[in-house]
């Protein structure tokens, strides 16, 4: 039988075309190294790591932060998720991993607001001997301007048509304009189009930057990890390593997490 299609929105073709949240579960586990039960996701959006932290374990939590009401209230109400509609550096209830995704730490533009932020991080894992995960991309199209466009089935016979485009790009100041389409195709003919159905105006921070910053912040050390796990194995436990060497283990252009831990 053929699976009925239903009208799906912006927050829908983003968890479908751009989020992997399982894979991020069992990573953020991995790189923890120990048995974490909380989670912090900051810039949250729809929480999508959220829940899949909480459906992994019978015993996790997680505590959400957005701006986005809409967003926010996406997934509905989870009794072992708290989710909060304020500031992220208004939060502080302590976590065992704090995550940072979709390139979010680029809504910090400057220097001292991105330490301040990361003092705050630091604050909320330091009691749990926690760890704060972050990803940005770099590489040699880090400033390029274009798009990068790619086919996503739906699961009804339909496919998204994903693109995310760099509209601008100044490395002298490395401020980024990000900005990301969908179009929904069914046989052949496109049905849908979100043109600019997210638009992001970021600092994109480089690795070392990052590095530097969240040591000037009162983390003891940092490491980098690919965006994926190494394996994953049939229990959904994930093994990972840090990068040691960026020539064999990173691409021309990349996307990783930068890992801080107290």
């Amino acid at each position: 039988m053929t699976q009925a299609k239903r009208e799906l929105d912006k927050h829908d073709l983003y968890e479908l075309c751009v989020q992997s949240p399982d894979d991020l579960v069992a990573l953020a586990g991995a790189i923890h190294g120990g048995s974490p039960t909380v989670l912090g996701e900051d810039f949250s959006g729809t929480c999508a790591a959220a829940h899949a932290w909480v459906g992994s374990r019978d015993d996790r939590l997680a505590i959400c932060a957005d701006l986005d009401p809409e967003a926010l209230s996406k997934h509905g109400v989870h009794d072992r998720i708290v989710k909060h509609q304020r500031d992220v550096r208004e939060v502080g209830e302590p976590c065992d991993v704090l995550f940072v995704g979709n390139f979010s730490i680029g809504y910090w533009h400057t220097r001292s607001e991105l330490i301040a932020y990361l003092e705050h991080a630091r604050s909320r894992v330091e009691s749990t001997g926690g760890v704060f995960l972050c990803d940005t991309y770099g590489g040699d199209t880090a400033f390029v301007l274009g798009g990068v466009h790619r086919p996503t089935p739906m699961g009804d016979g339909r496919i998204c048509r994903y693109t995310w485009e760099q509209r601008d790009a100044d490395p002298l100041t490395g401020m980024v304009r990000d900005v990301i389409h969908f179009r929904i195709e069914d046989a052949g003919v496109i049905t849908h189009e979100f043109d600019d159905a997210f638009v992001y105006d970021w600092r994109l921070w480089s690795v070392p930057e990052l590095r530097d910053a969240m040591l000037e912040a009162g983390f003891t050390t940092t490491e980098v990890y690919a965006k994926l796990p190494d394996a994953i194995d049939e229990d959904g436990n994930a093994y990972v390593s840090p990068i040691e060497d960026p020539g064999e283990e990173l691409d021309d252009s990349f996307i990783v997490l930068v890992a801080a831990r107290v």
